[in-house]
C-alpha cells in the first residue's frame, strides 16, 4: 500500500508537486503538504522552490565549467537544465530555450516523439522532443521526491498527473509514456478543472455543503499557459447525500498564456518601432519570453506600475547593445483584457476564417483569441446538447446557453482582477438578458498550486473520504468503418463512425458492439481512425453515423498506426470479427477485435481517463 497519496500539475509554465501522508491519523481531516523542489536558479546555485519552472535550456557543449549544473541527486553536473535558471538564462539566448513543451505534446499535426525543439532553432542546436522534454520535467520532480523521501520513493506512491480536460486519446497516452521514461510506470491522469474543483472543495471543508446545493451548476474556467479549458460540474442529490456529476468539458482550445505573452510582444514591438527602434526576428523571440517574466511579475505585485524588459542583442547591425524599455500596467491590462476577453453578445461564436492560403507551421493556436467567445460558443453547444440528453443531470430547457450558479477560476493569468472581473460581468450580462439569476464566484485555492493540490487530494478521495465527481467518460467514442462500395475511379469510400463507448460510460465495464459484418487487416501496416463527441450524449454503442470527416458534431482524435500480428497464411485477408469494447480501471478504451468461429483475439487502446 502507498504511504503517500501525490499529485502533480505538469504545467505548461510551471510544475508543482502536493501529497497527503496517508499513513496519519485522519481523523480531523487530511493535511496537505507542498514539495519545494531544488533547482538550479543560477550557476552553481541550488535553491528549494515550491515551483518549477517548465522550461529546459539546451547549452552549448563548451558554454558553463564543468560541475555548474549539477543537483543534489545528481553531482556529476546535467547536460541540461531545467526550471528556473534554464527559464532566466534562456530568455537571453532563445533559440536554446524550450517552452511550451506540453502545448507540443498536443500537437497533432508534428511528430511528438521526435526531436523538434527548440522550434526553428539552428541547425548547430542539439533538439529534443515534446515526449522527452515532458519526460525531464517528470524525472526531475520524481528525483526531487526521492531525495527529500529516501525511505518512500514517488514510483511506489499513489502518483495523480494532471492534464487539461481538452487534451485528446493521443496526447493523455503521450503524458503516460512521459511519466514511464520518467521512472513512474503507474500514475492516474486527471482533468486539471476537476483537480481545480477539488482543491476548492478541500479549502472549504464541511461549508462545502453550505456552498453547493442541489441544482447547482458549478463553471470551472482554467486559463493555463497553453490551453483554455471549461468544466460543468453539477451538484446533485441521491438519497439526501449531496453528488458531484461532471455535466461536460470543452474541446481542445489552443489559447492561454502562450499567446498573451506574444499579444504582450507585439504590443511592445509596435511601440519600439514608433520611436524608431526595429527588432529583428532573434530579438522579438526574446522580448516574448522578456514580455512573460514581467506579465508573471506584474501578476504577482499587482501594486506594481510598469516592469523592466531587457531585449539582447547579437550585434550591431540593427540594434547597437542591450535594448532596454518596459511594459506598463496599462499596457497590459488594456492587451489582455480587451484582445482576449472581449465583451460580446453570448450569441457572438469565435472566428474560425484563414487570412490566407498558406500558413506557417508551428503551434496550432485557437484562430479567434477571445476566451470569452469560445466560453459563449461552450455554453450554448452544451445546452443544445443538455436539452435533449436523456441523462442531463439538469434541466436547461428553453435556456439560450447552460446557466452557471458559481464560477471557479484556475489558471496563472487570473491572478489579475480585471480579467476575472471582465469574465464575470459577460457571464451575468448573459444571465440577465436568458433570465438567469446572477452567479457567484468561488474563492478558490493558490492558481499556481491549486491542481496540484487538487489532484494530492483526489488521491486522498479515492481512499474513501470526501465526495468524488463522477460522470464517467467526458466524450463518446467511436471508431472509423470504410464503408463499402464498388470501385470508383478517383473516389475515395466515405468513412462511417461506429460508437463503441457511449458519452458516460464508466471505467470498468464493457459491452459488445451489436453483431455487424466487420473485417479486420492482419499481418500488414495498416491506420485506425478514431472520433470523439463531447455534445453527442445519447449514442448508445453500435450507433453508425455516415460521414465521419464531414460530421460537425465530430472530431478526428488521432490514429492509430499499427500492424496487427496474423496467422500463417492470413497476412493482409479481411479477419471477419465482432467488436467489443471496454473502459479498464486505469482509464483505458480497449477495442477488442474477436474473430468469429475462430480463436483469433486482437486488442487496440486508447487512453481515454476523463473522470475524477
Amino acid at each position: 500500500m502507498a504511504d503517500y497519496a501525490v499529485g502533480i500539475d505538469l504545467g505548461t509554465t510551471n510544475c508543482a508537486v502536493s501529497y497527503f501522508d496517508l499513513q496519519k491519523d485522519q481523523a480531523r481531516g487530511p493535511e496537505q503538504t507542498m514539495l519545494t523542489i531544488p533547482q538550479l536558479t543560477a550557476l552553481g546555485t541550488v535553491e528549494a522552490r515550491p515551483l518549477l519552472p517548465s522550461f529546459l535550456y539546451l547549452p552549448h557543449a563548451q558554454e558553463f565549467p564543468a560541475g555548474s549544473l549539477s543537483l543534489p541527486w545528481d553531482p556529476s553536473g546535467a547536460a541540461l537544465a531545467v526550471g528556473e535558471f534554464a527559464r532566466a538564462h534562456g530568455s537571453k539566448v532563445p533559440t536554446r530555450l524550450v517552452a511550451s513543451a506540453k502545448s507540443w505534446l498536443c500537437h497533432a499535426g508534428v511528430d511528438r516523439t521526435s526531436a523538434i525543439l527548440p522550434w526553428q532553432a539552428p541547425a548547430d542546436v542539439e533538439r529534443i522532443s515534446p515526449l522527452a522534454t515532458s519526460a525531464h520535467f517528470i524525472r526531475h520532480l520524481r528525483e526531487a521526491w526521492d531525495h527529500q523521501h529516501p525511505e518512500a520513493p514517488l514510483a511506489q506512491q499513489d502518483v495523480v498527473l494532471t492534464v487539461p480536460a481538452s487534451f485528446d486519446a493521443a496526447a493523455r497516452e503521450l503524458t503516460l509514456q512521459a511519466a514511464q521514461g520518467a521512472g513512474l510506470p503507474q500514475v492516474t491522469l486527471l482533468e486539471e478543472p476537476q483537480a481545480a474543483f477539488y482543491a476548492w472543495c478541500e479549502a472549504m471543508g464541511e461549508s462545502f455543503r453550505k456552498r453547493a446545493q442541489p441544482g447547482d451548476v458549478m463553471l470551472v474556467i482554467d486559463v493555463g499557459g497553453g490551453t483554455t479549458d471549461f468544466s460543468l460540474i453539477a451538484v446533485t442529490e441521491q438519497e439526501g447525500e449531496a453528488q458531484l456529476v461532471r455535466m461536460a468539458v470543452g474541446d481542445h482550445i489552443l489559447l492561454g498564456g502562450d499567446n498573451m505573452d506574444l499579444a504582450l510582444a507585439h504590443a511592445v514591438q509596435q511601440r519600439l518601432q514608433a520611436e524608431g527602434r526595429k527588432l529583428d526576428a532573434w530579438q522579438f523571440h526574446a522580448l516574448t519570453h522578456a514580455c512573460r517574466d514581467a506579465k508573471e511579475r506584474m501578476f504577482q505585485e499587482p501594486e506594481l506600475a510598469a516592469a523592466p524588459l531587457t531585449i539582447p542583442s547579437r550585434g550591431a547591425s540593427l540594434v547597437k547593445g542591450t535594448l532596454k524599455t518596459e511594459l506598463s500596467r496599462t499596457e497590459l491590462t488594456t492587451t489582455l483584457v480587451n484582445g482576449f476577453f472581449p465583451e460580446i453578445a453570448v450569441t457572438e461564436l469565435p472566428r474560425t476564417a484563414r487570412h490566407t492560403g498558406l500558413a506557417q507551421l508551428a503551434l496550432p493556436y485557437a484562430q479567434d483569441a477571445g476566451v470569452t467567445r469560445h466560453l459563449a460558443a461552450f455554453l450554448t453547444r452544451q445546452a443544445r446538447a443538455l436539452a435533449t440528453a436523456h441523462d442531463a443531470p439538469v434541466k436547461v430547457a428553453g435556456q439560450a446557453f447552460v446557466h452557471p450558479t458559481a464560477v471557479l477560476f484556475n489558471g496563472g493569468v487570473f491572478k489579475a482582477d480585471a480579467l476575472k472581473n471582465r469574465v464575470i460581468t459577460m457571464l451575468n450580462s448573459w444571465l440577465a438578458a436568458d433570465q438567469g439569476a446572477p452567479l457567484q464566484e468561488l474563492a478558490g485555492a493558490e492558481y499556481d498550486l491549486a491542481v496540484a493540490r487538487g489532484a494530492a487530494y483526489y488521491g486522498w478521495v479515492r481512499q474513501g473520504h470526501g465526495l468524488r465527481i463522477r460522470g464517467g467518460t467526458a466524450r463518446a467514442y467511436y471508431v472509423g468503418i470504410e464503408s463499402a462500395m464498388p470501385a470508383v475511379p478517383g473516389l475515395t469510400p466515405p468513412v462511417k463512425a461506429l460508437c463503441v463507448a457511449p458519452f458516460g460510460m464508466e471505467e470498468g465495464s464493457q459491452a459488445d458492439v451489436p453483431p455487424q459484418e466487420f473485417g479486420l487487416v492482419v499481418g500488414e501496416p495498416t491506420r485506425f481512425r478514431f472520433f470523439d463527441s463531447s455534445v453527442r450524449r445519447d449514442d448508445r454503442v453500435g450507433t453508425m453515423l455516415e460521414d465521419a470527416e464531414g460530421h460537425e458534431e465530430l472530431e478526428a482524435a488521432a490514429p492509430i498506426e499499427t500492424t496487427l500480428p496474423a496467422q500463417g497464411g492470413d497476412e493482409g485477408r479481411l479477419i471477419p470479427v465482432n467488436l467489443q469494447a471496454a473502459v479498464t480501471e486505469l482509464g483505458t478504451l480497449e477495442l477488442r477485435c474477436l474473430e468469429k468461429n475462430g480463436p483469433g483475439r486482437w486488442k487496440l487502446e486508447l487512453n481515454v481517463r476523463m473522470k475524477a
